[in-house]
């Protein structure tokens, strides 16, 4: 199947039922692109329908971010919000997109995060939580300044969260600070570190891929 035109550019990966699949949309980080989560793929049920999307913003020389990152500001990195909550509301559609034009279950959305696109994927989903099943966050974190109205009924969500213990990127108290609310809004998830840096450690990906095939 040949990947539709939509709002965000991105590649698939078809799912061996005909209809009403699973679906899992991928969100890699800062700098990177959507071929980079993607090699998970082959790795993962082949129940799922996968979706690899693309960052809207382009980075110079390659690369692509959801929100802009000030490296030289005063206190240290500065995330720019609004770019933020802009890609949120851009997800949010994306996803609406990928029900309409894919054979894939709408009341079974996955989404896998990785460093910026985690930071994205807790936002969307706790925002717009009517849309999303699961998620996968791996080394990222909660920012509450791009959530909207955290009111809502999450009992149907569930997380699997992880984090390298050495990541020098984000730092882990920053992590582990996800837990506690997502225990306060009531979320099923599952929080778990490993000691590496900002990556996904083999056990990692083994210990999520166990999870989703419960979850899915």
């Amino acid at each position: 199947m040949q990947a539709q035109t939509l709002s965000l550019h991105h590649i698939i990966r078809s799912s061996t039922l005909e209809q009403n699949a699973p679906l899992m949309i991928m969100f890699h980080g800062y700098g990177s692109n959507e071929e980079d989560l993607f090699s998970f793929a082959s790795e993962l049920p082949e129940e799922l329908f996968i979706v690899s999307a693309r960052a809207p913003y382009d980075l110079m020389p390659y690369g692509h971010a959801w929100y802009a990152i000030h490296f030289d500001a005063v206190d240290g990195k500065w995330s720019d919000n609004e770019q933020a909550i802009s890609s949120r509301d851009v997800i949010a559609k994306f996803i609406d997109e990928v029900l309409e034009a894919y054979p894939v279950n709408k009341d079974n959305v996955t989404l896998l995060g990785f460093s910026q696109g985690t930071i994205l994927s807790y936002a969307v989903a706790l925002t717009y939580p009517e849309k999303i099943k699961n998620v996968v966050a791996l080394s990222g974190y909660i920012n509450q300044d791009i959530l909207g109205s955290t009111d809502a009924n999450y009992n149907h969500l569930s997380f699997y969260c992880s984090h390298g213990s050495v990541d020098q990127v984000i730092p882990v108290d920053w992590a582990r600070k996800s837990s506690p609310m997502l225990e306060k809004l009531g979320i099923d998830h599952v929080y778990e570190e490993y000691p590496v840096g900002h990556g996904v450690a083999p056990q990692n990906f083994y210990s999520f891929k166990d999870w989703l095939e419960k979850k899915i």
